[in-house]
């Protein structure tokens, strides 16, 4: 295994010695697998390789932007509606129309792109399924080509799975999910393929190589005319949007398709990018379907933002839920922005799963599901996330009692009341308290999440909801940043305060719950030890990391020797 610090060399200028056949200043450093050279084609890495030579130099441009905007928010500056682009804002302009296609997405299904999981998300009764590069993946090079893998099956109508355990074959229905792809975010690099000596940008691989292989069949079996269709996570500004868009036209022109056949939702979940809403679609008017609340992202991003601000300490975060003032203003400027520009205003994640075992405990769920649902359908949203296939019945109702056969509430709920939203709305402190057990819960929740990531799983159940990337981010750094500035945790009236030590017997006490929860042969074979450090070192540093998976990528990262190629 070696990190990512360990490219200091330069990749040869056209070979075969990796076993795949690759373009000029292309090296391949993950394992060979015939199925992986089905998709790791020349012609594709081309692709691949002319998007990245053509953008890079941008992405780098924004990422540095980013540390800027770091720098002045850990300065005491506050985000904020940009004086410059206000015509935009001010301006009356609508986006492409919506494709018919995709014009209901009343209830939409999240997951990896793990092949049992399209083929029962895809068959789920969603309107659409996004098949997931980013938060619910583990991103090693078994699970992202084996990922597209399963995409290019799924395009093709011919996936299927066995599971001999169950003696079951799994296929598709003949009536299925629209198809959205996200890949991952422009701050990940692809450790496992070097352009030019450098790694690639995680996502220009995930798009563009899902992109070359599907586009033709897409437009004719799913998309009528259009696509393909994607999300787009963790953009701060529109900038960034402004270089997917020029992807998105690189893209088009290579297939000779029309100008805004590829269509794109936004998630919105950082907290910069929510004062950059109208920029961002404006950026994307050719190639928008709308705009999505990532809510729990949201929330790791505010921490994020304003980890120099002594003051705007979350509490536990189970306390922050969409009726905080920020969240609702969040949603509800959304919203209006999205109906305004003629575009989708999607709703947050329901994480919740079935608990069978309990049909009590089931009911408590599902009624909390309903209620999140229907405080977004009246709200204004036109669909909603669910995790769990045994969901969507219940968000579907909700959604459909309220919008009845109308495919979208576009052009009938325009939210002019948000209007006057502010930025002190946007960014007014949460209200709650801090908790030991909010403490312990951001601990064992954070550990046992990345235990599975380092294993290879990205989307796991966790205390009866399903966890990703963005939950342990949410722990991590609440951790970090009630470690940093010692906060009192007066919702238990003790007036304890969070310092190293109590931390560190906290870590102690809940990793001996984990292993008494999971059983000590599962914990000595998982990573959770392993984990532990990782999780620990992050809460405990000196400088707050951006990312949590960017350290622990280096744990994943595998690169394999060079075989002689068989000429």
């Amino acid at each position: 295994m070696i990190g990512l610090g360990s490219y200091g060399y330069t990749a040869p200028a056209s070979s075969k010695i990796s076993g795949y056949d690759v373009p000029e200043g292309v090296d391949i450093r993950g394992r060979f697998d015939e199925e992986f050279a089905k998709i790791l084609t020349k012609d594709a890495l081309q692709f691949v390789v002319d998007l990245q030579r053509e953008f890079r130099n941008h992405i780098k441009y924004a990422m540095e932007c980013r540390k800027e905007a770091k720098r002045q928010y850990n300065e005491g500056a506050l985000p904020g509606f940009d004086p410059a682009t206000r015509y935009i804002r001010e301006g009356q302009w609508t986006c492409a129309p919506v494709p018919p296609s995709v014009a209901d997405r009343r209830v939409e299904i999240t997951g990896p792109v793990e092949r049992k999981m399209i083929i029962n998300a895809l068959n789920s009764g969603a309107k659409v399924f996004m098949a997931d590069f980013e938060d619910a993946l583990s991103p090693s090079w078994e699970n992202l080509m084996r990922g597209q893998v399963n995409l290019k099956d799924a395009v093709n109508g011919t996936i299927s799975f066995t599971d001999n355990a169950r003696n079951r074959v799994y296929k598709l229905n003949d009536h299925t999910a629209k198809l959205f792809v996200r890949p991952r975010g422009w701050h990940l690099p692809e450790a496992h393929i070097l352009i030019d000596g450098e790694p690639a940008t995680g996502c220009l691989v995930d798009f563009g190589l899902y992109f070359y292989h599907n586009y033709a069949t897409f437009r004719k079996t799913q998309g009528e005319g259009f696509g393909p269709f994607f999300y787009l996570p963790k953009m701060e500004n529109s900038r960034e949007a402004k270089i997917w868009n020029s992807v998105f036209e690189r893209a088009e022109k290579m297939a000779s398709i029309e100008k805004g056949s590829i269509r794109a939702t936004v998630l919105i979940e950082t907290l910069p990018a929510v004062f950059q809403m109208d920029e961002i679609l404006y950026e994307l008017r050719d190639h928008s379907v709308g705009l999505n609340c990532g809510r729990w992202d949201y929330i790791f991003s505010y921490v994020k933002t304003f980890q120099g601000h002594p003051d705007r300490l979350l509490p536990d975060r189970v306390q922050v839920g969409m009726t905080q003032h920020f969240m609702k203003s969040y949603s509800d400027l959304l919203i209006r922005t999205c109906h305004r520009r003629g575009a989708h205003a999607m709703g947050g994640m329901a994480a919740q799963i079935p608990i069978r075992d309990d049909p009590t405990a089931n009911e408590a769920a599902f009624d909390l599901v309903r209620k999140d649902k229907l405080r977004e359908v009246k709200a204004g949203h036109d669909g909603t996330w669910a995790a769990h296939p045994g969901l969507i019945q219940a968000c579907m109702e909700v959604f459909t009692n309220t919008m009845g056969n109308s495919p979208n509430q576009i052009e009938t709920v325009k939210r002019d009341d948000a209007s006057n939203i502010t930025e002190d709305d946007l960014l007014q402190r949460p209200r709650g308290v801090r908790t030991m057990e909010g403490l312990r819960l951001n601990t064992r929740v954070g550990i046992q999440y990345l235990a599975a990531w380092l294993t290879g799983a990205g989307s796991v159940p966790l205390y009866n909801l399903m966890e990703d990337a963005a939950t342990a981010e949410i722990s991590r750094v609440q951790n970090w940043q009630w470690l940093k500035y010692g906060v009192e945790l007066d919702g238990d009236a003790l007036g304890v305060r969070v310092n190293r030590e109590l931390f560190g017997r906290v870590v102690d006490e809940e990793m001996a719950r984990i292993e008494l929860e999971v059983g000590k042969e599962k914990f000595k074979k998982g990573m959770y030890k392993e984990a532990c450090k990782i999780f620990t070192r992050q809460c405990t540093a000196l400088m707050l990391d951006d990312f949590l998976t960017l350290d622990a990528y280096n744990h994943i990262v595998i690169y394999h020797p060079k075989v002689q190629s068989k000429l």
